[in-house]
């Protein structure tokens, strides 16, 4: 048994993944003649107990992979957005704290209702016509995952569920997925005790997903994964090293510090940056617009 597999045996599935199993068939049925992406999105936790008090997190707030889909939905997509429960999604990512109730106020007018204010209809007006075209065309499904678990369960699923698209399917991997985890049998029932002494935690290595799923899940898909470092000199080598070792079609490199203004895409051909110019930043353009015009051209390309 491979390492993958040996992960789901000892992973079983959880309440609540039959019905969102149903939602992803049938959205996959509904648009398997037009083109659709599969946009992951967030960080997973690594729990250290079955009744889970404490977890390993990894940091994502989900920016870029919402910001991404939106995109996406704009180019005629559709979206199965695969994210970390909680954490940013498309269209509402505008709206952080008490930035939506800003935009509101009592109708003078009218007893009873509300408005929006006249200076924020600009803004909200063109976030809200794209999210209705994007209901109304049932283009959007969204799909909540926390643990490590519940994401690689789900990312298996969506990967069979886009067979039938064949090429027309794009997978954009940006969810920051861990790296390590306890298997279930060395995870204690219980909220570990402070009074016992400081824990002693052994970590496994997460299984490489990339491989199956590019060779065996869902293998004429065009598939784009992430690379994050906060080490420059290394970012060109490991991204052509993913290539060689998954087969591939695309790695988006990014430095931490940099990551909202510069981006390397990196093909078996060639690599070239994906920069925002100074004039684009104070005009609030988000380089998640210049990465999936990029990744639509190729994908277009791909399919023909």
């Amino acid at each position: 048994m491979s390492n993958y597999e040996s992960f789901f045996s000892s992973n079983p599935s959880f309440p609540g993944f039959e019905r969102n199993q149903e939602l992803l068939n049938c959205f996959c049925k509904k648009n398997e003649n037009h083109k659709i992406v599969l946009v992951t999105s967030g960080g997973t936790t690594v729990p250290l107990e079955k009744n889970t008090v404490r977890f390993i997190d990894n940091f994502s707030a989900g920016t870029r992979g919402s910001a991404s889909a939106e995109y996406f939905l704009r180019y005629g997509y559709a979206v199965i957005f695969l994210h970390r429960n909680k954490s940013l999604k498309p269209f509402t990512r505008h709206f952080g704290d008490y930035d939506f109730l800003d935009m509101l106020e009592e109708d003078e007018c009218q007893n009873g209702l509300i408005k929006v204010k006249s200076e924020n209809v600009k803004t909200l007006l063109p976030i809200l016509v794209d999210y209705i075209q994007a209901k109304k065309e049932d283009r959007l499904l969204l799909i909540p995952f926390t643990s490590l678990t519940e994401y690689l369960w789900y990312l298996r699923e969506a990967s069979f569920c886009l067979r039938t698209c064949g090429k027309r399917a794009q997978l954009y991997l940006a969810a920051a997925v861990s790296d390590f985890y306890i298997p279930q049998d060395k995870l204690p029932t219980h909220k570990m005790q402070s009074d016992k002494g400081a824990p002693s935690i052994s970590l496994h290595l997460v299984p490489k997903i990339l491989v199956p799923l590019v060779s065996q899940w869902v293998p004429q898909a065009f598939v784009v994964s992430f690379k994050l470092e906060t080490d420059e000199s290394i970012l060109l080598t490991k991204s052509k090293a993913a290539l060689r070792k998954y087969h591939h079609k695309v790695v988006v490199g990014n430095i931490l510090q940099t990551r909202k203004t510069h981006v390397v895409i990196v093909t078996n051909d060639n690599s070239y940056d994906i920069k925002l110019t100074e004039r684009e930043q104070k005009d609030g353009i988000e380089i998640e617009s210049k990465i999936v015009n990029d990744l639509i051209t190729r994908h277009i390309e791909f399919i023909q």
